[in-house]
């Protein structure tokens, strides 16, 4: 299996599951102003902080299903573009999940509540594993709504800026594949969602068309393997 298949996995992966990764974060404090800050800078803070956290709670409070457009950028550490990808995402919860990129190549990406199928068109090749074996020790587990592993994310900071309300989240975990991720509502709706790894490249996630708990077919998280391809792992 080639690079680009696990890279784009984690990144769709972690993408998703950090939306869904904010319901850790509605019980939280935002960040805290520096006690050298006048007290207006701290009543306007905590104004943001509390806008933030509000605008979180709202979206997550009621959210069971979501579907969007999105264009997807990777950039290096130097804040080079080193890819762009665009394509279309849907999920239900629990543990339901959609990601069809369809530029510059075609891999689809889905998960019915235990399995996860991820399909290379330009391969030909389909691997298939248990939903939580495959991202156990990922964020994507917090598309399960397991309180315990949703507790492993602090926000750090919520400010309002370019008129979205930010939400800035952090693993507890040394361990995670990536150090921080922000991202912005515009309502209840989610528009931009940034992640950092570790080797500080940044993914970038524009969503566009975003649509709050529509009605969607089952059929939607389930992925018959194409005749014809390899298929690794699972049944098939």
């Amino acid at each position: 299996m080639r690079r680009r298949l696990q890279v784009s996995i984690e990144h769709a992966t972690t993408a998703l599951a950090i939306v869904i990764a904010m319901i850790a974060a509605a019980g939280a404090a935002g960040a805290q102003p520096s006690a050298a800050a006048s007290a207006a800078s701290q009543s306007s803070a905590t104004s943001d902080a509390a806008r933030g956290l509000a605008t979180l709670e709202a979206f997550l409070d009621g959210v069971r299903s979501l579907t969007a457009d999105f264009t997807q950028e990777l950039y290096g550490a130097d804040q080079r573009l080193l890819e762009t990808e665009t394509g279309t995402l849907s999920l239900a919860r629990p543990n339901r999940f959609r990601w069809s990129y369809v530029r510059p190549t075609e891999l689809v990406v889905v998960a019915d509540g235990t399995t996860l199928w991820m399909y290379d068109v330009e391969l030909s090749q389909v691997t298939v594993a248990p939903l939580d074996e495959t991202v156990g020790s990922s964020p994507a587990m917090l598309l399960s709504g397991d309180r315990s592993v949703r507790d492993g994310f602090d926000v750090v900071q919520t400010y309002t800026l370019d008129g979205l309300d930010w939400v800035k989240l952090a693993p507890k975990a040394d361990a995670s594949d990536f150090t921080s991720v922000l991202i912005g509502f515009d309502g209840n709706a989610p528009q931009r969602l940034e992640l950092v790894d570790g080797l500080n490249q940044v993914t970038r996630i524009v969503f566009a068309n975003v649509v709050v708990n529509p009605s969607l077919d089952d059929g939607i998280f389930r992925f018959q393997p194409p005749a014809g391809v390899d298929v690794i792992g699972g049944e098939g």
